[in-house]
């Protein structure tokens, strides 16, 4: 083989796997997206039980919420660099 076609091979294997580790990076949004869940309800729960507490509840649950949040967005921000402004492909400079 020569160097052009090394070249594109292997940023096409670089490009491929970067795509295969964004998708499987994304499942890092499955456990706030079950938790969420499960807080919201925890917190429905309790205000049904006692309405006088709605406002602190939803206070604290937002809170969080957003600090759960927080994994799944790095994941999809990561997921977005290797697909979109990968670095790896400038790696390779035969």
């Amino acid at each position: 083989m020569d160097t052009q076609t090394t070249m594109i091979l292997a940023k096409a294997i670089v490009a491929g796997l970067s795509a295969l580790g964004a998708g499987c990076g994304m499942s890092g949004g499955i456990g706030p997206g079950i938790g969420e869940g499960y807080a919201v309800g925890k917190a429905i729960e309790s205000m049904a039980r006692q309405p006088e507490m709605r406002g602190t509840l939803t206070t604290t649950m937002f809170m969080g919420c957003a600090v759960a949040e927080t994994t799944g967005i790095y994941s999809l921000i990561i997921a977005l660099i290797l697909i979109f402004a990968n670095p790896l492909i400038g790696y390779f400079n035969f």
